[in-house]
């Protein structure tokens, strides 16, 4: 990675206004780069630029239009290895994640190249004599993009890859803890048969160019995946224009496990849900809901495997868990235990800063008992390696308690019954439900997204993903009377 690293803007990299230091979180020895931050004026030729470019790309042929997302995601995968080092590098994951995260990357793009083909609207007879309708989806035009740091590729790819598939420019905004894996990704765009102008990448603070970029009347639609807060300023931002908005937010994931749960899966789906990504996902279990008749063996079970988790640098061969992203990340972790502390839940492993041959950011897996759900630190997301268990009576008191939260996006049952499985599938108030599976895992062929402050508007992925991307456009066309 160069040192000096540029936005790329109307088709050509520029140097910004100012630049941030970008250091991997493993060994904050290593400096990754120097990464430049726009200004509103290369934003505003940002804009101008993906306008004009947009009516080009939306008229080359569906082929075309098809090779180029072929392309990207077939570079993407074959460079997994080297891009998937860069992003563990600079996010901290373990080096298979981060491998995993770029490969399944490219897998979106490949995924809506096909959907470019899918060119089927549908036709109707009017109610009127002699006139046919034809409906079909057209770009919606511009779309700003703002990705968030714990999946810098994967979550911006399956932003990008439809936003491209359907005919529309892309204005990005990554999260700038994590601007390497951004920078990666556009120079593989950049070199793809596209317009000048098509795709730009704006790197800056969300509170200036974020909030431009959303605020922008050049918009038509904003994709956001991020905070609460930071969603409802979005919202609020893009209400003022009615741009288009589709927001990912926060979780509180919950994961039942009931008195007939196999108890080695039950553990394993938990570790796997709780300390995957160092916790870092917003699909993460961070409330482990367990019937009172195994409450006892599964914690048991639980601690000794969080115990035995292996945490080190990122790229080191055999770590489970690598750092947290930020040091402002891990004082807000150990602000929650002191919390948990506080509210009077018994902490069993875990709970601080560990030191290891590289000074890095990282954190033991924390597993805390006694906890209830009234409880702030079962209330609000912490997006750390952290696990809460709540003990609960019966199935039906697990259920409640799953649904008791201002969030909704992922829940998970661990059961041997197919009655309980099918009513918690049913009953269960998230987007996304999981049957004997952790909570985190999803495929990128079908929906995801979740219920209040989760998610607001269409659905990302799969097919669904057109919802948001397009405009439908009915037309009547009055054929006359044969003569």
């Amino acid at each position: 990675m160069a040192e000096h690293t540029k936005n790329y803007i109307a088709g050509e990299w520029l140097e910004g206004v100012s630049d941030v230091e970008n250091r991997n979180p493993s060994d904050l020895s290593d400096v990754i780069g120097h990464f430049a931050q726009a200004d509103e004026a290369q934003l505003n030729r940002a804009l101008d630029a993906a306008r004009e470019a947009q009516i080009e790309w939306a008229s080359y042929g569906l082929e075309r239009r098809q090779n180029v997302l072929m392309a990207i995601g077939n570079e993407m995968m074959a460079r997994a290895e080297e891009l998937g080092r860069l992003l563990s590098r600079e996010e901290g994951k373990p080096l298979a994640e981060g491998k995993g995260e770029v490969f399944r990357a490219g897998q979106f793009f490949t995924y809506y190249a096909a959907e470019v083909l899918r060119q089927i609207g549908d036709t109707a007879d009017s109610v009127r004599p002699n006139i046919e309708i034809d409906v079909r989806r057209e770009p919606v035009g511009t779309v700003a993009i703002v990705s968030p740091w714990n999946f810098p590729t994967a979550t911006a790819s399956w932003k990008i890859a439809p936003a491209l598939a359907f005919g529309n420019a892309v204005i990005w905004k990554p999260a700038n803890i994590t601007p390497a894996s951004a920078v990666a990704l556009t120079e593989i765009i950049s070199r793809q048969d596209i317009p000048k102008g098509l795709f730009n990448l704006v790197m800056g603070s969300g509170s200036s160019i974020g909030q431009k970029l959303v605020e922008s009347t050049g918009i038509n639609a904003v994709s956001f995946t991020g905070s609460v807060p930071v969603g409802r300023q979005v919202a609020a931002a893009a209400a003022t224009n009615f741009t288009k908005i589709q927001l990912e937010m926060g979780s509180k994931n919950a994961l039942a496990v009931m008195d007939d749960a196999d108890l080695d899966l039950a553990v394993a789906c938990a570790l796997n849900g709780a300390f995957g990504g160092t916790g870092q996902k917003c699909t993460a279990s961070s409330r482990l809901i367990v019937h009172d008749a195994i409450h006892d063996a599964f914690v048991e079970k639980l601690v000794a495997g969080a115990e035995a988790m292996v945490v080190d640098n990122a790229l080191k061969e055999g770590t489970q868990l690598g750092p947290v992203v930020s040091g402002e990340q891990l004082q807000g972790n150990l602000d929650y235990v002191a919390l948990a502390k506080e509210e009077g839940c018994d902490l069993l492993t875990g709970g601080g800063r560990l030191e290891r041959a590289t000074e890095g950011f990282y954190m033991a897996p924390t597993v805390f008992a006694g906890t209830s759900n009234a409880m702030r630190v079962n209330r609000e997301e912490m997006f750390a390696p952290i696990a809460c268990v709540i003990k609960v009576g019966s199935y039906d008191e697990a259920l409640a308690t799953v649904n008791d939260t201002s969030f909704g996006l992922t829940s998970g049952i661990m059961t041997r019954s197919l009655a309980r499985a099918n009513h918690f599938r049913r009953n269960a108030k998230t987007g996304c439900v999981m049957v004997n599976l952790p909570t985190a895992g999803t495929d990128y062929h079908v929906p995801f997204g979740g219920r209040g402050e989760s998610s607001y508007g269409p659905r990302e992925q799969g097919t669904y993903a057109q919802e948001f991307y397009t405009t439908v456009k009915t037309a009547y066309i009055a054929s006359g009377t044969p003569e």
